[in-house]
């Protein structure tokens, strides 16, 4: 695979600063590659110093006055911002999926109507804040309690669900009265300045903006002095790697990282085949780039065979194709590397496995790879034991309860999970055990603005969504009045 050569006639994207677009002051660029083609469209820059600065200073003059106004009227902004990515989703479509060759059909039905919910979600959550209620707990003396916001927040966003993920952390902060200062991955940065430029008609200048650039600008971000909380969803090294970096300086840090999904079925399965049906869609979705793909089965020894040969039915069914393909499931890989790096662990299957089907790029342009299931892992293996993120389901079977919590568990990651049963009581011991921030029984992957969704272990810490994700952006204040004569 080649490095694509920077081409100087491709359109520039730009950072967007203080309610503007501005163009990068480093100079620097990059190119943006389609990863339906591998050929590059547009270039984007790789901000330096100086442009991160600028993005901060912007977001420390907007929260003086951004954290004074009411929930009700940042409520009222939050909405209206709901309401326009709602008229305007044919062009955040269009920058997403130009972007990261997802099918158009896809991201219409499946990400841009749930991005407006989730500022409507939190829009409502910032106005019915709850917590302890003023008391005297002390005599001639009553405590409130404050909750407020922490200051500007630097974020750092992946480049799997880029809209979805940077909407993920911009809604709960902006809700709680922060301000922002967001970094797209390199590789998928459109939709995200496209969502600055439709927030920023509504939004007060500097409120939020978007530095575009590489390792070395997030590090930036991450590290700037203004910064009083830093969040990012990405891998556990890039998470580990902020994390030592915000020890240094004690910022607030909030981290959604990687997993590796175990889907625990019991043999007591009423229709096994529509299991393995929708196991192969939570599996292979978005080509399994989701940290909570169902990417991991642990099949009950009895029910092996019969639903294994289901999932293998079901996922060479499954279709792979570009952005105007709507019947296909998922699009490519993201990027050469992604694709290097998933291919590579079908360089090192080992004797004992065997792949059903799959394993191999499709076609020779851009970065497609078949649906694929693994056979006859072992707990050890690394395509257990690591995130391939990618469109792979692993099957591995065990003998009781006690097996499957022992072989889910026995990963570093802490994400999410699933158990298939009908029996409602092993369904809740299963639940119990797992030691996993979301499981779903009988089902998997679904999520709401409502729910939190976050991790265990090396998945992070921190939630997303719900009014638990709210409360991760808010400091809390205890003020007490003497009230004795």
């Amino acid at each position: 695979m080649t490095t694509p050569v920077e081409n100087p006639e491709l359109t520039r994207l730009r950072n967007y600063v203080n309610g503007e677009l501005v163009e990068a002051v480093s100079g620097r660029f990059s190119d943006v590659i389609d990863p339906c083609t591998g050929e590059a469209y547009l270039r984007a820059p790789i901000s330096g110093v100086e442009d991160v600065d600028a993005a901060y200073a912007a977001a420390a003059a907007a929260f003086e006055s951004w954290s004074q106004t009411t929930p009700g009227e940042r409520a009222n902004l939050l909405l209206k911002v709901a309401d326009a990515i709602e008229a305007r989703a044919g062009e955040l479509n269009e920058a997403e999926c130009r972007n990261t060759g997802k099918p158009r059909a896809r991201m219409a039905e499946d990400e841009t109507p749930v991005a407006a919910d989730h500022f409507r979600f939190f829009a409502g959550a910032a106005r019915t804040l709850e917590g302890p209620t003023s008391g005297e707990f002390l005599a001639d003396h009553t405590s409130v309690i404050r909750h407020e916001p922490i200051g500007v927040v630097g974020q750092v966003t992946p480049w799997n669900y880029p809209m979805m993920m940077a909407v993920w952390k911009i809604a709960p902060a902006l809700a709680a009265g922060n301000t922002v200062v967001l970094k797209p991955s390199d590789t998928t940065p459109v939709s995200t300045v496209k969502l600055a430029e439709i927030m920023g008609e509504i939004l007060p200048k500097g409120v939020f903006n978007v530095v575009v650039g590489d390792r070395e600008t997030g590090a930036l971000v991450v590290g700037h002095p203004t910064a009083q909380m830093v969040a990012i969803t990405g891998s556990v090294g890039a998470g580990m790697a902020v994390a030592k970096t915000a020890a240094d300086d004690l910022k607030r840090v909030h981290l959604e990282l990687g997993g590796k999904a175990p889907v625990v079925v019991f043999d007591d399965v009423k229709d096994l085949k529509a299991a393995a049906e929708a196991i192969a869609t939570a599996g292979l979705y978005n080509a399994g780039q989701d940290c909570t793909a169902a990417c991991r089965v642990l099949v009950h020894e009895d029910v092996h065979d019969e639903f294994t040969a289901a999932l293998v039915e079901a996922a060479a069914n499954i279709r792979t194709g570009d952005l105007s393909d709507d019947e296909a499931l998922y699009g490519p890989l993201n990027n050469a590397a992604q694709l290097e790096r998933v291919a590579g662990f079908f360089d090192r299957v080992p004797g004992h496995a065997k792949v059903l089907t799959g394993g191999h790029r499709v076609g020779d342009t851009g970065y497609f790879f078949a649906p694929t299931v693994v056979d006859g892992l072992q707990q050890d293996d690394e395509m257990v034991q690591n995130e391939v993120f990618g469109p792979v389901i692993t099957v591995q079977t065990f003998s009781d309860e006690a097996d499957a919590v022992a072989k889910a568990n026995g990963v570093r990651y802490g994400l999410s999970g699933s158990v298939w049963t009908s029996d409602h009581g092993r369904a809740m011991r299963m639940s119990k055990k797992l030691d996993f921030g979301v499981v779903w029984v009988n089902t998997h992957i679904p999520f709401v603005s409502e729910m939190p969704h976050g991790g265990f272990k090396h998945s992070g810490y921190g939630k997303d969504l719900s009014v638990f994700g709210l409360h991760d952006y808010l400091r809390v204040k205890h003020v007490m009045h003497y009230i004795g004569e």
